[in-house]
């Protein structure tokens, strides 16, 4: 759309501006740990995305690399607080059966976002030149504007707790949301504990699924910003390669949506984690091997880790209570995601064009170590529950974590014995 030569940045520069968006994410996950304990999830995560909206209207005005790196850095810092608000939101409206299910909606809502992004992105080629301003600049103004009005209607109107106002609940209904929680384990709490940080850093799924998420988004990071660029050079005109983005969006949803069936009819998250690890090993090697041409969209259409992010999110969600626990957990995942992100881009070297064949070893290398630590972690938890379930058959379960029908209280899942996970 006239981006290259409106700002006179090179493939090198186009790299970068797609790491530093991660960096800006990265850093914020600090202020966002403490922030989002401590203020409602509606008015913090509208006050973001109003901020983010602005931030990506104004990159119209951009005329240089470096106005469009500062840019992308903060539209990055304040997107930052999306995810982390809508994985709490969702651990604690929705029973541990359901999570799983609405990750998989929040990752297809972001396929859904590229499949309608393909159409639009078609409709501003034809804006080109509209007002002396190129198809890229009304791209980010329009759909930056609309993000603000979205910001504002979160801020406004966002139902975020079980016992929200919206609800307008019964007194029997009131009594069905308890249960909810009490099913999720996870009780709202403003106090930071930091006994539950401690807990974490001394758990082995903790670091099996951070680093599941920094290998994966190596990958993620590679496609993400590039996707467009790799289909052009299998041939295609740049209007083809903006509307083939349609079907990889469509592709992914399917995938996404078997990889939740499997999910709930098998009651596995770590296993079916692995194989989506192996999809995605598969479809970076046939990026690798397969001819140029067409016939490598197959590879563009499996190289994705949407799958493998459903699973990682369900999990951390239906196996770590204790709200701060939660909170850190959700944060360094994203912390991890951010890394892999910045580093992803950085992977693909122009020198190595059009196979990239050192940063694809590493994507397909990270694939399969993703897969072992899913398996790990599946591990720990199964050894976990045999051993809660043997307490529980001798009877030397402490009387004092029994579940009170009065009263929720903020445990964390290694200080509730009772707690069983879902391996």
């Amino acid at each position: 759309m006239g981006f290259y030569q409106d700002t006179n940045i090179t493939s090198g520069d186009f790299s970068w501006l797609g790491a530093i968006f991660y960096l800006g994410y990265l850093l914020f996950q600090i202020p966002n740990q403490y922030l989002l304990q401590r203020f409602s999830i509606s008015k913090y995560l509208g006050t973001c995305v109003i901020l983010w909206g602005v931030l990506l209207a104004c990159t119209a005005l951009a005329k240089n690399f470096h106005q469009l790196l500062i840019l992308r850095f903060f539209q990055g810092f304040f997107e930052a607080a999306a995810y982390p608000c809508i994985q709490l939101l969702i651990s604690t409206v929705y029973r541990r059966t359901e999570q799983v299910t609405l990750f998989g909606i929040m990752m297809c809502s972001n396929d859904f976002g590229i499949v309608i992004g393909g159409l639009i992105g078609f409709g501003f080629l034809n804006l080109n030149g509209i007002h002396g301003l190129s198809g890229w600049r009304w791209c980010m103004i329009i759909l930056g504007s609309t993000t603000a009005i979205i910001g504002l209607i979160t801020f406004i109107f966002l139902p975020d707790k079980a016992k929200s106002r919206w609800y307008r609940l019964t007194p029997a209904e009131m009594e069905i949301v308890e249960d909810r929680i009490r099913d999720n384990s996870v009780v709202e709490n403003r106090v930071i504990k930091t006994e539950h940080i401690r807990e974490a850093l001394c758990e082995a799924p903790f670091y099996c699924y951070t680093l599941i998420s920094f290998l994966a988004h190596l990958l993620n990071g590679c496609v993400t910003i590039f996707s467009t660029q790799i289909i052009k050079s299998m041939g295609f005109s740049s209007m083809e390669s903006i509307l083939l983005n349609i079907p990889i969006g469509v592709t992914t949803m399917v995938l996404i949506t078997t990889t939740v069936y499997l999910s709930r009819r098998f009651k596995e998250n770590n296993y079916i984690g692995a194989a989506m690890c192996f999809v995605a090993f598969i479809g970076v090697l046939l990026l690798t091997v397969i001819p140029e041409g067409g016939a490598m969209l197959v590879g563009i259409f499996c190289a994705n880790i949407d799958c493998v992010s459903t699973i990682v999110l369900s999990s951390i969600s239906n196996n770590v209570s204790g709200y701060t626990k939660k909170v850190f957990y959700n944060g360094t995942y994203l912390v991890a995601y951010c890394l892999g992100n910045f580093a992803g881009p950085l992977l693909i070297l122009p020198e190595q064009a059009p196979r990239y064949l050192g940063g694809m070893a590493v994507y397909m290398a990270a694939m399969l170590i993703s897969a072992l630590l899913f398996l790990y972690a599946r591990w720990a938890y199964v050894r976990d529950n045999n051993y809660r379930k043997q307490l529980k058959a001798e009877g030397k379960l402490p009387l004092s974590q029994a579940s009170s029908s009065n009263q929720l209280e903020d445990l964390s899942d290694r200080q509730d014995l009772r707690f069983i996970y879902r391996p």
